[in-house]
C-alpha cells in the first residue's frame, strides 16, 4: 500500500541516516538546563524535528530532553519510541573508519548509531511520511517521540512523563528485533565498592576506559608497582565489546584481569583485602549465565537465562569498584536478586552497595492483538511465518503500556548494536520503513 512511496524517498533516508550519524550524541550530562545531554545530542534532536516540519509533521522540542514529531487527528495515540542518543565509539576501538564518518559500502551505511536507533527512527519518520502523502485516512494521531539519554539512565523519557506529555494509546518502539518482541527481561545494575589492596604491590591504576556496565569491556588494565623493587608493572587485557543483553557474544577483558589476578597474585594475600576479589570470583560471580551465586537452579525461562556481565572495574582512595549488569527472566523477581546481593554484607561489612539501574521487565501476551497484529504484518511482508520472541536487551517499549519492539534487526541477522563496525543495511531500511508504515496504519486507522 505504501511500499512505492518508500521506495521514491530511498536516497533521502539514505541521506538522512547518514547526515543523523555525524552526530556524536554520546548522552553526556553538565548541569546545563540549555544542554540537558549535551551539544551533539541538541544538534541531532533539532536536525531531526527541522526534517520533520520540512516534511509536513507537527513537531515539538520538550526541552532539549527530548522531541516529538505527531499527525493525524484524534483522540487516542500510536506512540513510536525511538532514540537519537549512542554509545562511545573510537576508531581506536577497532573500527574500520571512523564511526561517525557513515560510510558506505557493500549496500550498508557504516556508523554508530546506524542501526542503534537512528536508522531505525529514520525509517519509522518515512514510513510516517508515506502513510501522510498517501491520502489514507486514520482514526488516531501518530507520535514518534525521540529521546536522547536512552543508554544511559532513560531522564529523557521520564521527562516526558514529568511534565505531564500525552501517554500513547498503544505502539511500538523500533529499537530491537522484528517478527515482534512480547517479553523483555528485567533489568539490574549494581556497583560493588570495597577497601582492596595486593600485598608488596601498589596499585597505581586500574583502567576499563569508563567501560559502560551495557557494554562488555573490550579493554582492561592494571599498573602495579613492587613495593620493594620499586619496578612498574602494567598489564593489559582485551577482548571483544558486545552489548550487555548478549554477553556470550564477546569477550570480557575485565574478567580476564580477575581471573589473572587471582591465579598469580591471590596466593600471596591470605585473608587481607585481596579477598574480596577472590571471593567473588569463587562465588562465581563473574559467571555470565546464572551465575550460582544467586541460585544452584538455573534462573531461566521462556524469556531467556539470566545474565551477567561484568562492565565496570576501577580503582581509587584505596577503593575497589566493580560494576554488574544483570538481565533477569520475566518470572524472577528483582527484589529477590537484590536480596541476594545484600547478603554479601554478611560476608563482607565494609562493602558498599550502590544499585544504579532498576527496571522492571515487559511482558505482554502473545495472543494480544498488538503483539499478533505487528507479527502478522511482519510476515506477511517478508512471506514468513515467524513467532514473536523474548530478549535480554531493555527497549523504551517499557516506558509506556501496551507496547512493544518491534524491528529493526532481521531474523538470524547479525546484531550490531554496540558493536564495532556497526551497520545497517540499505535494503534492511527500507524493508523496516515499508513494516512500519503497515502497522502504523493498522494500529491507527
Amino acid at each position: 500500500m505504501f511500499d512505492k512511496i518508500i521506495e521514491t524517498a530511498k536516497n533521502d533516508m539514505v541521506q538522512t541516516v547518514c547526515d543523523l550519524i555525524q552526530f556524536q550524541s554520546i548522552s553526556t550530562e553538565k548541569n546545563n538546563p540549555a544542554l540537558p545531554f549535551g551539544e551533539e545530542c541538541k544538534k541531532a534532536l533539532d536536525y531531526t524535528l527541522d526534517l520533520a516540519e520540512k516534511l509536513g509533521f507537527r513537531t515539538k522540542n520538550l526541552d532539549g530532553y527530548c522531541g516529538y514529531i505527531e499527525f493525524g487527528e484524534g483522540e487516542e495515540m500510536v506512540g513510536i519510541v525511538g532514540h537519537l542518543d549512542v554509545v562511545p565509539a573510537k576508531q581506536e576501538d577497532g573500527w574500520s573508519s571512523s564511526p561517525f564518518d557513515a560510510v558506505i559500502h557493500d549496500n550498508k551505511i557504516y556508523g554508530r548509531g546506524s542501526i542503534d536507533d537512528k536508522g531505525p527512527v529514520v525509517a519509522s519518520l518515512y514510513a510516517m511520511k508515506a502513510i501522510l502523502n498517501s491520502g489514507k485516512k486514520i482514526n488516531k494521531r501518530v507520535r514518534l517521540i525521540l529521546g536522547l539519554n536512552e543508554e544511559k539512565d532513560w531522564k529523557c523519557i521520564n521527562y516526558y512523563k514529568k511534565i505531564g506529555e500525552e501517554m500513547p494509546t498503544i505502539g511500538f518502539s523500533p529499537d530491537a528485533d522484528f517478527p515482534c518482541i512480547y517479553a523483555e527481561k528485567g533489568m539490574l545494575s549494581v556497583r560493588l565498592t570495597h577497601p582492596f589492596s595486593i600485598e608488596n604491590q601498589e596499585i597505581l591504576n586500574i583502567n576499563c576506559n569508563q567501560n559502560a556496565l551495557n557494554v562488555v569491556p573490550k579493554f582492561c588494565s592494571i599498573t602495579l608497582k613492587d613495593k620493594i623493587s620499586g619496578d612498574l608493572q602494567k598489564l593489559e587485557f582485551t577482548g571483544t565489546s558486545a552489548h550487555a543483553a548478549h554477553p556470550d557474544l564477546g569477550d570480557n577483558a575485565i574478567t580476564k584481569l580477575v581471573e589473572y589476578l587471582n591465579i598469580n597474585l591471590a596466593k600471596n594475600c591470605i585473608e587481607n583485602e585481596f579477598t574480596f576479589l577472590k571471593k567473588l570470583y569463587d562465588l562465581d560471580l563473574f559467571n555470565i549465565h546464572s551465575p550460582k551465586f544467586f541460585s544452584d537452579e538455573k534462573i531461566e525461562d521462556e524469556s531467556g537465562i539470566l545474565t551477567s556481565n561484568v562492565g565496570f572495574i576501577g580503582y581509587e582512595n584505596n577503593l575497589l569498584e566493580i560494576g554488574f549488569n544483570l538481565r533477569v527472566p520475566v518470572t524472577t523477581s528483582l527484589e529477590k536478586i537484590k536480596t541476594k546481593f545484600q547478603t554479601l554484607t554478611q560476608i563482607f561489612p565494609n562493602v558498599h552497595i550502590n544499585f544504579t539501574l532498576e527496571k522492571a521487565p515487559l511482558y505482554v501476551p502473545k495472543d494480544s492483538y498488538l503483539v499478533q497484529t505487528l507479527t502478522n504484518i511482519f510476515n506477511q511482508k517478508t512471506h514468513q511465518n515467524l513467532d514473536p520472541i523474548a530478549i535480554g536487551g531493555g527497549t523504551f517499549a517499557r516506558a509506556f503500556p501496551n507496547m512493544v519492539a518491534f524491528g529493526a534487526n532481521m531474523p538470524n541477522q547479525k546484531d550490531m548494536c554496540h558493536q564495532v563496525d556497526e551497520f545497517i543495511d540499505i535494503d534492511t531500511l527500507i524493508l523496516s520503513s515499508k513494516i512500519y508504515a503497515e502497522a502504523i496504519f493498522e494500529l491507527a486507522k
